[in-house]
């Protein structure tokens, strides 16, 4: 397990505050848009977003000192590996999640607005039912799927089951194919769904949607919808705070203000006699709340000069 606090620097006894603070230093050094090395910065996110949380720094911790811990709740091994064992027969029939990634904008999730997505998911055949054409119990292994065998060794028998070749396991045969699906019992169908996108979420976060993935014998499994947060409209997101790229031409920088299009409505910001665009300004909270922390982040402005010589 990675240790955080070296990553960031601070003492494991450090204070909220003073791992936020080392946390927005370290990512202005070390932001791949200024320069910096864009794994150590992965990393840095990685260690705030657990350390900059107390629920999670609290399981991390208890995770450091107790590798039996399970996220704050200790487990037995031993226990989980009987439980296993005794609950088998009653374990029920489960289908794969299907998986698909979405992007995000930085204002969409800013403004925790609705957006739409459209993908692709596997229903059960309209032609066949999902059945695959006609069946009929396997006769080589009469519907089990497997053939036991016996094995003698002295004064024991060993029983060896093997899965049944002639169904491959299934213990039911096709005696007539669907031309539709090819025995497969699915087909491809285009679907879309909406959700509301929570303020502040960041990449690697997940939706779980019940029942809308793809059809599994009889079964609809669920659809995880894996979110990647995307610069917008000159926008990006570190952490809590709200980072904007601030475009200069050569008017611009003999004015006194300059206007800023914050998601929450358009912002003045005075100018600094000295412009210099190796130093970000800074407007405290207006970045992206922490329900959790009960924080605000910041609104980091980028300055930079562009413009067309005559």
């Amino acid at each position: 397990m990675e240790n955080y606090y070296e990553i960031l620097g601070v003492d494991e006894n450090a204070p909220i505050d003073e791992i936020k603070k080392t946390y927005r230093k370290l990512a202005m050094e070390h932001h791949p848009d200024k320069g910096g090395d864009e794994e150590k910065f992965k990393k840095i996110s990685q260690a705030y977003e657990t350390l900059g949380d107390e629920n999670k720094r609290a399981n991390y911790d208890n995770q450091r000192k107790n590798p039996f811990a399970n996220m704050g709740g200790g487990f037995n091994p031993f226990e989980d590996m009987f439980n296993e064992f005794t609950n088998r027969t009653h374990t029920r029939q489960t289908v794969p999640d299907k998986i698909i990634d979405i992007n995000i904008g930085v204002l969409e999730t800013y403004n925790s607005m609705e957006k739409e997505f459209e993908y692709e998911r596997n229903h059960n055949c309209d032609s066949c039912n999902g059945s695959g054409g006609e069946k009929i119990v396997c006769r080589s292994c009469n519907g089990y799927g497997f053939i036991e065998g016996r094995i003698r060794t002295g004064f024991f028998t060993q029983i060896v089951r093997q899965g049944c070749d002639k169904c491959n396991g299934v213990g039911q045969v096709f005696i007539s194919k669907c031309k539709k699906c090819n025995t497969s019992g699915v087909q491809s169908v285009k679907e879309k769904v909406r959700i509301k996108i929570p303020h502040n979420i960041n990449d690697g976060q997940f939706f779980k949607m019940k029942g809308k993935g793809d059809y599994h014998q009889g079964i609809f499994g669920n659809l995880i919808l894996r979110v990647f947060v995307k610069p917008q409209d000159n926008f990006d997101k570190i952490g809590n705070d709200l980072i904007y790229d601030a475009f200069f031409n050569l008017e611009d920088l003999n004015k006194d203000t300059y206007e800023i299009p914050h998601p929450n409505g358009k912002l003045s910001i005075k100018l600094p006699n000295e412009f210099d665009t190796t130093k970000p300004l800074r407007v405290q909270s207006k970045g992206f709340r922490d329900d959790n922390n009960n924080l605000k982040g910041d609104l980091i402005i980028n300055l930079n000069v562009r413009f067309t010589k005559t």
